[in-house]
């Protein structure tokens, strides 16, 4: 089952709605009459005409053949039916390993599809939640032709006309291209090309070249949007464990159900209910049925899946695509106050509402 970027689900406990800043109306940006962000404006440029390309910018859509298996080698392929059935135990964001080359379509990177960017004339930094950063340098000099492997990278940029193009290499091999699994070898290298289309609209063209994995070039293109009226949080991956409950590893719907235990109904009942909170940046709503003694769990309107009980208050949704544990508030014989999401860093709290 496709886990379409649910790395993003290792992310820490979220920031509650009052958090410093979160809700400030962004300073000096264009806005309409009514005091909206005026997204479809003119796009700013820098002192020496470039496009200015400083703000939170946020991954809309992704769209391309990244996915594309066929163009995977016969290796990368085996591999990423192995990871895919053993997502939870072999995902390097499961490790809290930093995401690699993922973090530029803003899929399983840890940081979510927010980075801040900041441009000077010498070098642009890029600023993920869960505190990576890539620089991407525009001073002229060129990539190394052996360096050292890392993590992030190493980049270069030049300017085209209005478009920045990004060339990248110098990534170890112990990430992934996408949530399910696909693997690139240390001879990955990655030509982005950004080209700001308005205000509050980007378009980024991506090719991912890898000859040890890939039988031909990935081609990806992600839509950004400016953040605006928004701020990134901080995000932090530590393989918390509160409580007793920790992220679950199993893979298998028989391995949640072989370790279930028995509840009455009475106590089913008291998790019912609809439940909302911020996941991310996102505002979530969890809602929770009971149907032929068994809990479901709906979120934000998905497919309904089952909550199969570990305790009487602890949940697995070994099913769901988008998670694992969750941990109801148990205080009492009342209907719990607020159900928890447990990540590998921790858990996402979403409050009652009816």
């Amino acid at each position: 089952m496709r886990r379409l970027f649910s790395a993003l689900l290792l992310l820490a406990l979220s920031a509650p709605l009052s958090a410093q800043w979160l809700g400030l109306p962004t300073p000096g940006i264009p806005r309409t009459v009514e005091g909206a962000p005026d997204l479809f404006a003119s796009l700013p440029r820098t002192a020496d005409g470039h496009p200015e390309l400083t703000g939170l910018w946020r991954v809309a859509a992704v769209s391309g053949d990244l996915e594309d298996d066929s163009k995977a080698q016969p290796w990368a392929r085996e591999t990423m039916a192995s990871h895919e059935r053993n997502y939870y135990r072999d995902g390097p964001q499961m490790q809290c390993m930093p995401g690699g080359p993922a973090f530029i379509t803003g899929g399983p990177s840890g940081g979510g599809s927010l980075r801040q960017i900041v441009q000077s004339p010498s070098v642009i930094a890029m600023i993920y939640g869960d505190l990576t950063s890539r620089q991407i340098f525009t001073d002229g000099r060129q990539l190394e032709e052996d360096p050292l492997p890392i993590w992030m990278g190493y980049s270069i940029g030049h300017w085209e006309g209005d478009t920045l193009v990004v060339e990248s290499n110098g990534y170890n091999n112990k990430t992934w291209m996408h949530a399910w699994g696909l693997e690139h070898t240390e001879q990955l290298r990655v030509t982005e090309r950004y080209r700001r289309l308005d205000f509050g609209h980007m378009e980024v063209e991506i090719i991912f070249d890898d000859p040890g994995a890939f039988e031909e070039p990935l081609h990806t293109v992600a839509q950004m949007v400016y953040a605006a009226d928004d701020v990134i949080l901080e995000i932090v991956c530590n393989e918390a464990t509160e409580g007793g409950v920790k992220h679950w590893v199993g893979d298998k719907l028989s391995d949640a159900r072989a370790s279930a235990v028995e509840l009455d109904t009475d106590i089913l009942a008291r998790y019912v209910g609809t439940y909302e909170g911020i996941w991310l940046e996102y505002l979530t709503t969890v809602v929770v049925t009971l149907e032929d003694g068994a809990l479901y769990l709906s979120r934000n309107g998905e497919a309904k899946e089952e909550l199969i009980p570990q305790s009487e208050n602890s949940f697995i949704c070994a099913s769901c695509t988008w998670s694992q544990p969750y941990v109801f508030n148990n205080e009492g014989d009342g209907l719990a106050a607020s159900v928890q999401e447990v990540q590998v860093s921790g858990r996402w709290v979403f409050d009652r509402v009816e």
